[in-house]
């Protein structure tokens, strides 16, 4: 039994986006039109592919099961194309990522503008969010991952800065209150605002001086999600709840203007910088090869 490619690609981004309003958002369309491209697809399948109420739309199981054999044979499908787009002269098509929101606010706004401009026929589809996905499965093509997340079979591409730091601050007023700690084990005594990774975890706060690692479980009266409520927390500390332990990019700005003091600086701990990675076994896309291209240029280097 045919279906139309166009029918599936439909289904594909109402599937990803939950949604036929936002999948529209998402692919320029039109809510209507996927509408009636999955009306026409369950036709044609003879089943209901999402359970339809006035707020929501879900996949049924027939629907999930589509979804999770679809996106890698799509995938296969762009990357046929993408074996003819490599003659053009200009790459062209789609590179969707999947970052973690720290990256998509501390690494690629300063590698996007420029790689968008290089290549104007390409066009960037960015996820962020911090669960850790299989990119065959969610139709990417590549994402941004620290290494110790990620796969060994994968193909890993450093992109942003390389060392990075986590940083304790808290606003000067709070410090002048309670005290400014001199040691990590000082923070027991401290309110400290803490982050939670989507699977549940809360990761102690680490340190390091001299070879010397100290890991403190702090506790406080503010928990936020990881990535999404990094905002939240930082206006938090900012006003007084507490200490915060966060990337020092996030945070310099805060330092310079005042509003965040460091805390414990000759403690705070190094790690290595993100990378780009994508799986091995795959024909590399002409739009992913124009990006890891890019970020090996001076004006996509950190």
């Amino acid at each position: 039994m045919a279906a139309d490619l166009n029918d599936l690609g439909a289904f594909m981004a109402v599937a990803r986006a939950g949604g036929f309003r936002e999948a529209a958002r998402v692919t320029a369309g039109s809510a209507s039109v996927l509408s009636e491209a999955i009306r026409r697809l369950e036709t044609q399948l003879g089943v209901r592919l999402f359970n339809r109420t006035t707020r929501s739309v879900a996949l049924t199981e027939a629907g999930a099961g589509l979804l999770a054999r679809l996106g890698p044979a799509l995938g296969e499908v762009e990357a046929a194309l993408d074996v003819v787009n490599g003659f053009r002269d200009r790459p062209a098509g789609t590179l969707r990522l999947n970052v973690p929101i720290s990256a998509s606010r501390l690494v690629l706004p300063k590698i996007v503008p420029g790689f968008l401009a290089a290549y104007p026929a390409i066009r960037l589809e960015v996820i962020a969010e911090e669960n850790f996905v299989d990119l065959l499965a969610a139709s990417c093509d590549a994402g941004i991952r620290y290494d110790e997340r990620l796969e060994q079979d994968m193909i890993a591409v450093p992109i942003g800065p390389r060392t990075q730091r986590f940083t304790t601050s808290a606003a000067p007023a709070y410090l002048d209150r309670h005290g400014r700690p001199q040691h990590p084990r000082d923070l027991l005594g401290h309110a400290c605002v803490r982050g939670r990774f989507p699977s549940g975890v809360m990761t102690p706060w680490e340190f390091e001086r001299d070879g010397e690692v100290v890991r403190v479980d702090t506790t406080g009266p503010l928990v936020v999600s990881i990535g999404g409520g990094v905002d939240l927390a930082i206006d938090a500390a900012i006003a007084g709840v507490g200490i915060l332990w966060l990337f020092e990019d996030w945070v310099r700005p805060h330092f310079e203007s005042g509003v965040l003091e460091p805390v414990l600086e000759p403690w705070w701990q190094e790690f290595s910088g993100p990378f780009l990675y994508y799986p091995g076994r795959r024909l590399v896309p002409a739009p992913l090869r124009a990006f890891i291209d890019y970020i090996k240029t001076p004006a996509g280097h950190w």
